[in-house]
């Protein structure tokens, strides 16, 4: 059902086409507003809708059964949407937090600060720039944001008065992520406590704290439109790329950045100098010498899930905090997906270390 999940809607008795109760899950087959004649269902949409908390497993197991039971035609069309209660949207939200790395930069971890209340200082070759708060308070937070605002924010980088992110934000890379995923994502960060912390204000220098020009910015550097599957590909490997480059958006971190902040295409993934937070980003292509050519599946995936590296040395700072916070709660099937796109990437030779250091890149 991955991809196919709305948002509930109302429906009138006269609209239910269907129900069955089993173990305390109420569901029901409706037709989608707009749709008031059986007859058009052959070419229009039907919504299953259920009501319940618990597991959503038994949910879409139990959907699958009904519709099956009463519209097999529709089934082979492709006209089935879903629709699933909000603390299971939720729940779905949380793994979407979770690929993308828990959202370390709105937290300030470091102070102690309430999650994702914002004020964390991002140390950038531009200046320091202070994560947002990002929880549900109406003020303070994205609380009075609707749908709308909150894809165009993340897909767009706009604000809802029209203002433009700073690209410290990587809506780069979140605008690759579905509609769906975008909105669960949305439905848990409102499920979260509220904060009454203020944004700080960013420490960048003229020119580079003027908003304005990043329309020019982005016209050069945001590209549109959502992930697209390469066909030639397996499923595993899309799925893996489209966690790597939207969700948890690696190479914001990972790829180098031009005189100008946009990511350099050719270098994609070969590690930066000038990470965040004035932290190096390791080569993590397939190259054997600068990159992590020696390093197995098993070995990526392990280090998403861990953090522990081949050498049994552990990775350190902002890489840490994302894989505690964020990947090490991923179903194994989804580290195995990124582990079995990373491993695919064509090996670009950079080696990534200090100054004072010799060789070897460091995480």
């Amino acid at each position: 059902l991955r991809g196919k999940i709305l948002n509930t809607w109302e429906v009138d008795s006269d609209q239910v086409l269907a129900s069955q109760e089993v173990h305390d899950i109420s569901v029901a087959i409706g037709l989608e507003p707009g749709v008031d004649d059986l007859s058009k269902l052959r070419y229009g949409k039907v919504c299953i809708l259920a009501d319940a908390d618990s597991d959503g497993a038994h949910i879409a197991t139990l959907l699958c059964a009904l519709f099956l039971q009463h519209f097999p035609a529709l089934v082979r069309a492709g006209h089935v949407y879903v629709a699933l209660p909000p603390l299971y949207r939720v729940d779905l939200g949380k793994q979407v937090f979770y690929a993308s790395g828990g959202c370390g930069c709105h937290t300030d971890q470091p102070n102690g600060g309430q999650s994702m209340a914002g004020g964390r200082g991002i140390q950038t070759p531009f200046g320091i720039f202070y994560g947002s708060n990002i929880t549900p308070h109406p003020e303070a937070g994205i609380g009075r944001w609707s749908d709308e605002d909150f894809v165009r924010a993340m897909t767009l980088g706009e604000a809802p008065d029209g203002s433009h992110y700073f690209p410290v934000f990587p809506y780069t890379s979140f605008r690759l992520m579905t509609e769906t995923d975008l909105l669960h994502l949305k439905d848990y960060l409102f499920s979260l406590p509220a904060s009454p912390k203020v944004n700080r204000e960013h420490e960048v220098p003229f020119p580079f704290n003027l908003r304005p020009p990043l329309f020019f910015w982005k016209l050069m550097f945001l590209e549109k439109g959502s992930f697209e599957k390469d066909p030639s590909k397996s499923e595993l490997w899309n799925r893996g790329a489209y966690l790597s480059n939207a969700l948890a958006h690696c190479g914001e971190c990972h790829t180098p950045r031009n005189l100008l902040g946009g990511l350099k295409a050719s270098m994609h993934y070969a590690g930066s100098r000038e990470g965040p937070e004035g932290e190096l980003a390791p080569n993590i292509t397939p190259d054997q010498e600068t990159g992590i050519g020696a390093w197995s599946k098993q070995d990526i995936q392990w280090l998403l899930e861990t953090g522990m590296k081949p050498d049994a040395d552990n990775v350190q700072g902002l890489m840490a905090e994302a894989i505690d916070d964020g990947y090490s709660h991923l179903p194994p099937e989804d580290l195995k997906a990124m582990a079995e796109y990373l491993a695919s990437l064509p090996p670009i030779k950079n080696l990534i270390i200090p100054e004072n250091q010799d060789s070897e890149q460091d995480w």
